[in-house]
């Protein structure tokens, strides 16, 4: 069922771009994120690696996974902030439900949950 009312609403409010502004930051966040463990992640030993007998790094690089950490609960906070503001000003069935915001959190959450049981 649609809503056939008089749309009263001239144009988005100061929170709304907030929202957006916020889910924004946030996923510029986790890509940065991805590019830090990009880099403090270990490398992977392929073949080639082995047949040309190249020393290949089989541990995190402490400094980068703690930046990963920061970054990490930084995006999550951010995303959490927004949830919370677009929940209290999108009131109607046809506002945005924010579903790739929530999507980015469990991520997020996840991703932190993996590396807590696996960086040494």
């Amino acid at each position: 069922m649609t809503w056939q009312g008089e749309e009263r609403r001239k144009h988005t409010d100061f929170w709304v771009k907030t929202a957006r502004s916020l889910t924004i930051i946030a996923w510029l966040l986790f890509i940065v994120a991805l590019i830090v463990s990009h880099f403090a992640a270990p490398e992977t030993d392929f073949g080639i690696v082995r047949y040309h007998d190249l020393e290949v790094r089989k541990f995190w690089i402490k400094p980068l996974t703690n930046y990963l950490y920061v970054i990490l609960w930084c995006a999550a906070l951010i995303s959490y902030v927004s949830m919370i503001v677009n929940r209290f000003r999108a009131r109607r069935a046809t506002d945005n439900r924010s579903f790739y915001v929530k999507l980015l959190l469990v991520i997020i959450v996840a991703w932190v949950i993996y590396l807590l049981l696996n960086v040494n």
